[in-house]
């Protein structure tokens, strides 16, 4: 039971998983990107189900999250997006799947390499349109909890979520341990790439299918701001689990039935 818990916790912000390299090669593939104050381990319980169903999965993580120890000062906007791309390298039929602020990076990345992107899916993410930011966007949904738990660290360029507020933010629906862990383990998240706004055009992100998962009981992107980003948005298909900001703790097995369907 133990080691269970330990493994759920991980799933948010663990550090058993960096990014899987996989050869590049003109094939279908899922490119999973995490959230902030995250790392690559939130996909752990998720990916082996789609690998099972025999999908190629691309598990990136981002500068300065999990083990990876890249100074704040050098994180940019900019570094995540490529990141992304050269992870993607020259796949060309490619599923790309953002949680949270990722939304805003696979938005990006799409505008820039839309002949590589089949599809994008966001879960519980920010879905922008072009000068968004994660900040910006953050102003427009009061329902979430992260505001009043949030310290900004402008000396370090560091972002800080109260451990007490952790469990709430991300986890509501959690075990308890689990909770503890991740309010024990929960690191900064560098700040410059939270206000740094995306450019999009109708041309390349807007001509990409998108598909949004919500989840209904989420306290650091509220559901309405979820319904309201899509509704002003074109997504072609929506899901709803429901869940906390974290379904690949609490349902991963529902998560990933859905990633596969829309793999197909």
């Amino acid at each position: 039971m133990k080691t269970t818990i330990l493994m759920m916790a991980m799933s948010v912000l663990g550090f058993t998983a960096q990014a899987q390299k996989v050869s590049n090669k003109n094939s279908k593939a899922i490119v999973l990107v995490h959230g902030a104050w995250s790392d690559a381990s939130s996909w752990d319980a998720v990916t082996p189900l789609l690998k099972a169903k025999g999908e190629e999965v691309i598990n990136v993580n981002l500068a300065g999250h999990g083990k990876d120890s890249t100074s704040f000062a050098g994180i940019t906007f900019r570094t995540y997006v490529d990141q992304v791309k050269a992870a993607i390298g020259t796949h060309t039929n490619v599923i790309l799947v953002g949680h949270s602020f990722a939304g805003l990076v696979i938005s990006q990345v799409a505008e820039e390499i839309p002949a590589q992107v089949k599809e994008l899916i966001f879960l519980a993410a920010a879905l922008p349109h072009n000068g968004d930011s994660l900040l910006s966007l953050a102003k427009q949904d009061p329902a979430s909890h992260i505001g009043k738990s949030l310290t900004i660290d402008q000396e370090h360029g560091a972002a800080i979520i109260a451990n007490d507020a952790v469990a709430d933010i991300f986890a509501a629906d959690a075990p308890a341990q689990v909770q503890l862990y991740l309010a024990a383990h929960i690191k900064a998240e560098p700040l410059a790439p939270l206000a740094t706004p995306v450019h999009l055009t109708d041309k390349n992100f807007g001509s990409i299918r998108k598909v949004y998962i919500h989840t209904a009981n989420d306290n650091a992107i509220s559901y309405p701001a979820q319904q309201y980003m899509v509704k002003m948005g074109k997504v072609a298909k929506v899901y709803t689990l429901e869940s906390s900001h974290t379904p690949f703790i609490s349902m991963p097995d529902k998560l990933a039935d859905i990633l596969i369907a829309e793999s197909r």
